[in-house]
Order: C-alpha cells, then structure tokens, then sequence
C-alpha cells in the first residue's frame, strides 16, 4: 500500500519537479520584492539572475526525467524541450484509457507549449549572450593582467564594489596607516569632496535641468557617498587619491587605461573595471599577483 500510495518514478518525478518550481517562484518573489522598482540597475541584474535560475531548474529537470524515462526524450523532442512539456507526454502515456482530448484542445496544448518553448529559448539566449560577453571580456583582461604578471581578484558587486576593491588593494600593500575600511574610505571621500567643493560641483548636474548642483544637492551627494551604498566612479577616485596620496590605475578590457594622481609618484592602486561582470555595465575588481604565471618557463 505505501509503494501504491507513493506512485511511480515518474509521478514521483514529477511532484519533486512541481515542488521545485513552486519553491523557485518563492525565492523569485522574494528577489523582486526586495529591490525598489526605481533601481533600474539592479532590477536588470535581478532579471539576468532570474532567467539563469529558471534555465538552470529547466535543464536539471530535462537530465532528471532523460535519466529517468530514455524514451520520452524522443516523442517531445519536436514539440518542446521543456519540463513542462515532457510531463504533459508522460501523463498522457499514462492515460491512454481516459477519452481523448479533441483536436481543437490539442491545438490549443501544442500552441502553449511551443510560447513556452520560445519563451525559455529567449531568456537562455540572453543569459547565454550574457555570458559570453563576460566570458571574452575577462580573456582580454586577463592577457592585459597577465602582461604585468596580475590577475583579477573577484570583489563582490553590492554597490560597494569600488571602495572593496581599494580596501583590498591596500590590505595587500601592508604599509602602515594606509590600511582602511570601506566604511573609512567613503568617510574620507566625501569628507575631501565637501571641503573641495569647486573641483567636483563643476561635473555634478541635475540630470532633469541639467543645471550645475546646487549646495543642498551636493551636500546629499556626498552623504550618499558616505552613508549609502551608491557606486563609485571617477569623482570618487579623483578624490581617493588626494586623500591616498596614491596613483590609481583603473584597467579595462576594450579601452586604454584610465590613470589618475599621477602627480604621486608611488605605486599605483590597481583596479579592474568591468562593463559585463553581472550584466549591469559596472563593476570594479581588485588585483592579485599572477599565481600560475603563463610561458614562465622555456618551452
């Protein structure tokens, strides 16, 4: 009785598969419903980041159920390669004794089916699309990196990405006194903003007016700067030098490198920018020395 009541394989399967994707469209609405509807950058890392979750759950399906049942792979391979589709074929196997199902309502199956098909095939296009522009942007920079013996060290991309990367950067230099928080280092920038409000207000304007900033605007800027997790850019790292005293060097894939305090005649804070690292156009990285360095040795 407990075997009759658990079902076959492919039942079984099948409420695992529909468990799955309640349990994604769960974790789907809580991502959405954590990031304001005005954050337009992360809304789009946030859907990127949704269709490779459904794409990944649909191919994991697609392997559980050819793993499972071999020959349902090959009667819906012409209607559709999604999970769904193949569950629709195994509870018709299973009912062949129930009615059959007129030809408009067949019609009107094959149809769902294949939007769902399209729909699936667009969002791993683009997560695919995606990745491979991250994938031949990192190689470029990679063989840039590799040429100064560096390679990229991975900061995480929570708005912070900038101000990490330095913090990591001087963590590795050790030198006394330059060591500094994230926390520390946006206190100092927007400290040495507001006192030298004449080198940065000039770049600063209201993107609806496009009027210079006012006091009031500048002033929430640099609290924004300081107490918010808003990223950083060019201003900020003008800034970071004077208060560093240090060169920064900001390396990119397709464009010359971007210098800035030359003035200092240290070493300069090395950082990676990157347009395509989670799809949202910005991202810095921090660097590392080379671990396993290419053609070292003589071949």
């Amino acid at each position: 009785m407990e075997e009759e009541a658990a079902g076959t394989p492919e039942e079984q399967l099948t409420r695992q598969h529909r468990k799955e994707k309640k349990d994604l469209q769960a974790k789907i609405q809580s991502m959405k419903n954590a990031i304001p509807k005005n954050d337009k950058k992360r809304r789009k890392q946030m859907t990127e980041e949704i269709a490779k979750l459904e794409a990944d759950l649909s191919q994991k399906h697609e392997e559980e159920i050819k793993q499972l049942k071999p020959t349902v792979e090959t009667k819906v391979d012409g209607l559709s390669n999604g999970v769904e589709d193949l569950k629709i074929e195994a509870e018709e196997k299973q009912e062949v004794t129930q009615p059959r199902v007129t030809k408009a309502q067949k019609r009107r199956d094959k149809k769902a089916a294949q939007e769902k098909e399209r729909e699936s095939r667009i969002a791993e296009a683009e997560v695919q699309n995606l990745q491979g522009v991250r994938h031949q942007e990192g190689l470029v920079l990679a063989q840039k990196l590799a040429q100064q013996q560096l390679q990229i060290k991975e900061i995480s991309s929570d708005g912070h990405c900038m101000y990490r990367a330095i913090e990591d950067q001087l963590t590795q230099r050790s030198q006394p006194g330059l060591v500094m928080s994230v926390k520390e280092l946006r206190s100092r920038t927007a400290e040495h903003m507001r006192n030298h409000a004449d080198d940065f207000l000039p770049f600063l304007t209201n993107p609806n007016t496009g009027d210079m900033y006012t006091t009031d605007e500048f002033e929430k800027y640099c609290s924004e700067v300081e107490h918010t997790a808003a990223w950083g850019g060019q201003l900020e790292l003008r800034a970071l030098t004077q208060v560093l005293q240090l060169p920064i060097e900001v390396i990119q894939a397709n464009s010359s490198n971007i210098k800035i305090g030359e003035e200092f005649s240290s070493d300069p804070i090395t950082l990676v920018y990157m347009h395509h690292a989670y799809g949202l156009g910005e991202h810095y990285n921090s660097v590392e020395r080379l671990k396993d360095p290419a053609n070292t040795e003589d071949s």
